[in-house]
């Protein structure tokens, strides 16, 4: 398996480490954990547990566009040394993104979404010179 492709398994593998640190935060604010209607109780929190429930639904989110961004990349032949790179700096980006969405450093974090999407634009503009 390519690099790329091992940075796509923990970037789908981000949304679920949010979810427990949202259920965690959830749990810390609320007192329990709501498992028959967890997506209401998730507007009900605040602060830290509600930036974590927004940085795993952004997460999810980037899983759809590195997916493609992978998958063109591969099939258009992209140099493979550059689609390694692209993709492991996504990966810090999007780690580093989850950490600052809850951490409230909102300028920084949004810095490290631009430079993880433009890796992800990065992969494209590979496949485009393959």
């Amino acid at each position: 398996m390519t690099t790329p492709f091992w940075c796509l398994l923990i970037v789908a593998l981000i949304p679920y480490v949010l979810a427990g640190a949202g259920g965690y935060l959830r749990f810390k604010q609320l007192g329990a954990l709501d498992n028959k209607e967890p997506r209401t109780q998730a507007l009900q929190v605040t602060g830290a547990a509600a930036r974590a429930v927004a940085a795993q639904a952004n997460a999810w989110e980037a899983v759809a566009v590195f997916s493609a961004a992978v998958f063109v990349a591969h099939f258009a032949g992209a140099d493979p040394g550059l689609s390694a790179t692209a993709a492991v700096l996504f990966v810090v980006a999007r780690v580093i993104h989850g950490i600052l969405y809850i951490a409230d450093l909102d300028k920084l974090r949004s810095l490290v979404f631009l430079g993880g999407f433009g890796c992800a634009l990065w992969l494209f503009g590979l496949a485009i010179a393959a």
